[in-house]
């Protein structure tokens, strides 16, 4: 089965025929909400909105262990993780569509693994490519299909959050190779990979990485809700060519 986590301007799937709702107990604490079961197009979807039905967790207290370990108890194979994030390079302006294939991690204090505890035996997980290749290649398929225009690669910088990040930051995330910055991205794509089950992340502009508006403006917060709203009508057509043509 295909999941799909939505993040900020995603809170439900509009085109999602909602069957039922499911609360799932985890050994790691509560998800971030219940599991919307449904359908898009007579196939079988499981919806999960990453901060909350309300949107009324941040960042940094997502319980992103309990959000992955739900998902997987329900046989979930496939995660497509929509997330919203600032534009660092120039082509990635407020409104373009991205799927990234590589990210770094400048979070902490999460929990981010599932193999600790003295009981547990030290486990390695390969992590050179965060992403799944062939999961990628069926959205960027999908949105060619969608007639929508999409960016194709790009390193995603995990940041900690909630706040933005300041000038002098996105500076120096450029320099380490960072075309984009989110706050969600990780620890869940590595979550995923522990639990063996393929990610990808729709990444949605919503604004200029700080320091990257026009004419040095500081970031328009109210701007930043009309690019989600009208973008989520794309992401949302994407998704249904992505089911169409997923293989249960």
């Amino acid at each position: 089965m295909l999941a799909i986590i939505g993040g900020t301007g995603m809170t439900q799937l509009a085109n999602l025929e909602i069957t039922h709702r499911q609360v799932i107990r985890t050994p790691y604490g509560e998800p971030s909400g219940p599991l919307t079961f449904g359908r898009i197009n007579q196939h079988n979807v499981v919806f999960l909105a990453r901060h909350g039905y309300g949107h009324t967790i941040p960042p940094h207290e997502i319980n992103y262990r309990a959000n992955v370990w739900a998902l997987s108890t329900q046989k979930v194979k496939r995660i497509i993780a929509v997330a919203s994030v600032g534009g660092i390079k120039p082509e990635l302006g407020p409104g373009v569509l991205a799927v990234p294939n590589q990210l770094i991690d400048y979070t902490y204090g999460r929990k981010f693994t599932y193999f600790e505890g003295g009981e547990k035996p030290v486990t390695h997980v390969d992590f050179t490519e965060p992403y799944s290749d062939r999961l990628r290649k069926r959205l960027l398929k999908a949105a060619k299909a969608a007639k929508v225009p999409v960016h194709d690669g790009g390193v995603y910088a995990a940041m900690q959050g909630p706040r933005l990040e300041t000038a002098a930051e996105i500076n120096r995330l450029e320099r380490d190779g960072a075309t984009m910055v989110g706050m969600t991205g990780m620890p869940e794509a590595a979550l995923a990979r522990e639990l063996g089950i393929e990610y990808a992340a729709l990444a949605v502009v919503a604004n200029y990485a700080a320091g990257r508006q026009p004419q040095g403006k500081a970031i328009d917060m109210s701007a930043i809700h009309d690019v989600l709203t009208a973008s989520m009508e794309q992401v949302r057509d994407i998704l249904e060519y992505v089911v169409d043509h997923d293989a249960d």
